[in-house]
């Protein structure tokens, strides 16, 4: 997939802004606070009708104005012309359209564009709650299936439906029917965990090795408690408990996927260099798999390239995007001498843009000397 243009205003500090990118490696350079994250989540909403960051929409809208709107204009890999805007206002919501016509639901368009997005806020997959691990993974398959998109959908639906009521005094036939109604999209949902985390480990541990030269094996496992137990089972048994608790404390909303290296927890024994290897392993293998799945290429979106990582593995890692395997990337970092050279020793074109208080101008498409 190639972004050729993308229109932002009053998108964030966004006042205005009119871009027309290459389809190799676009780079925006600038200080911090200056504006370069949120050109990378502009492109990220147009993909996913949400920010990459924890933010609303309301949030997301600049100071001073109440509305913004994003225009996106893309080729395909099959040379399909898209058109993609989406616009917020307050009071009235949003609203995304495709070649002019108006979605009915939001879910609609996530997998037209896709996209893959390796950032600082990245770290929040080895270090926080397995709930930010579950978000990623509804993310990432949310792009790949409609099926597993509407059975989350419909998963979290029942299970408000059946914490509702067992804070109530409950009917046994309707949490017999609301068992039957969440054990179908739980099985589900499961299903596609599994087989996507069996797809992802060797993908990761193959680019873990090609980012860095340490010698520890990288593992991904999925842990839910429906890996050995069918889920009406579980539900069924854990009746006693939902009364005393009042809500659900089985399922798969309390599922993990567990990053290990060296045998040994990746967030207790790998150092940050280690940690963020693994997690742009685990976003580089998140793009094979959609690339692989869709047939199109997506969007590589690397927000701080230089976090955290020393200047042999960035130089392994563009090499490594650098390959014609990779599409369309999109590249920030603070110091333009330094991205400018690393990119140059790679070998790439690349343009560079210039992002100074919310405003964007390309400062040169270069050709690095050979």
């Amino acid at each position: 997939m190639f972004l050729k243009k993308l229109s932002a205003l009053n998108f964030k500090n966004l006042v205005q802004a009119e871009l027309a990118f290459d389809k190799r490696i676009n780079c925006l350079v600038g200080g911090n606070g200056a504006g370069k994250t949120n050109v990378m989540d502009a492109v990220y909403y147009l993909s996913m009708c949400r920010s990459a960051l924890a933010m609303t929409d309301g949030q997301s809208v600049r100071h001073g104005t109440d509305f913004f709107v994003l225009d996106g204009e893309y080729i395909s890999d099959g040379g399909r012309a898209e058109h993609v805007v989406c616009s917020f206002r307050r009071g009235d919501g949003k609203a995304l359209k495709r070649n002019g016509k108006e979605y009915e639901r939001l879910s609609e368009h996530i997998g037209l564009v896709p996209v893959v997005i390796v950032s600082p806020a990245d770290t929040a997959l080895v270090n926080e709650a397995a709930e930010e691990r579950r978000r990623w993974l509804n993310a990432f398959l949310s792009q790949l299936d409609k099926t597993y998109l509407a059975a989350i959908v419909r998963y979290n639906h029942i299970l408000g439906e059946r914490n509702r009521l067992l804070k109530s005094a409950f009917s046994q036939d309707i949490l017999a029917i609301l068992d039957m109604q969440l054990a179908e999209a739980g099985e589900t949902i499961h299903r596609c965990r599994a087989q996507i985390a069996e797809r992802l480990s060797p993908h990761v541990a193959e680019f873990y090795r090609a980012l860095s030269d340490d010698a520890e094996q990288v593992e991904l496992h999925y842990h839910s408690e429906l890996n050995d137990t069918p889920f009406a089972d579980i539900l069924a048994a854990s009746h006693e408990r939902d009364r005393v608790m009042q809500f659900t404390t089985c399922g798969i909303h309390r599922d993990d996927l567990r990053m290990r290296i060296g045998g040994h927890a990746l967030r207790k024994y790998g150092s940050q260099g280690q940690q963020k290897s693994f997690l742009i392993a685990l976003k580089l293998a998140q793009w094979a798999i959609i690339a692989e799945h869709t047939g199109e290429r997506p969007l590589l979106l690397l927000d701080d390239l230089f976090d955290k990582l020393d200047g042999r593995r960035v130089e392994r890692l563009l090499a490594l995007v650098s390959r014609g395997d990779f599409g369309q990337i999109f590249i920030t970092d603070c110091n333009r001498e330094r991205l400018t050279a690393t990119l140059s020793a790679a070998g790439e074109d690349y343009t560079l843009f210039d992002v100074r208080d919310g405003e964007v101008t390309c400062a040169c498409a270069t050709q690095p000397a050979g």
